[in-house]
């Protein structure tokens, strides 16, 4: 009986592994690549939106004019979204002293509660909760589906739009986020002299 027990806690145990590492490589396969960015016209422009934050103010683009915004649609329900986010965090600390903002714009139905348990679970903190339960941004975007993530330049102008996943924590993504958003109006280009 015990050799029974042992071999069947030996298969599950087995059958465990394979499944957490099934999920970690389809997780990896699920980010795409950054060549799908594609940059705007300069005469690009989106509708305005708002979206809000759990304690039901609201916010527009314009509350961050003057910095550089990577704005990402997503959903705790997409599987793509999911693996994307972590990347997301980790570019808004990488970009924390460069006046640059990552807002991550949930369409969760549930509100903050689906949003924060989930920052919880995947060791989100650099992002803030921000909602849009009514999925009225990607209406009037016509977003055909998620995530989308669109960056802005300091002065409100949308630069470029990805639509699906990618490792926004790369080298090269965050000298993408950084070239598209410009430099600091405050400071200018640094120049040598």
């Amino acid at each position: 009986m015990s050799n029974k027990v042992s071999r069947r806690h030996a298969l599950i145990t087995g059958a465990v592994l394979a499944a957490g590492m099934m999920g970690r490589r389809a997780e990896a396969q699920s980010l795409g690549s950054l060549d799908a960015l594609t940059r705007l016209p300069p005469d690009a422009t989106l509708p305005t939106i708002q979206f809000f934050t759990p304690e039901n103010q609201t916010l527009t683009l314009a509350h961050y004019r003057g910095k550089g915004v990577v704005l990402n649609l997503w959903a705790t329900w997409c599987g793509p979204c999911v693996a994307e986010l972590p990347t997301l965090d980790r570019l808004a600390g990488i970009l924390a002293h460069e006046d640059i903002v990552v807002l991550p714009v949930s369409s969760d139905a549930g509100g903050a509660a689906p949003v924060r348990s989930f920052y919880d679970s995947h060791g989100i903190n650099s992002l803030p909760v921000l909602l849009d339960p009514g999925g009225a941004i990607l209406q009037s975007w016509h977003v055909p589906g998620i995530p989308l993530t669109v960056i802005f330049d300091r002065n409100g102008h949308p630069r470029a739009k990805l639509l699906g996943a990618t490792d926004w924590s790369t080298p090269q993504a965050v000298a993408a986020v950084k070239s598209l958003v410009g430099p600091d109006l405050m400071t200018g280009p640094t120049v040598k002299i």
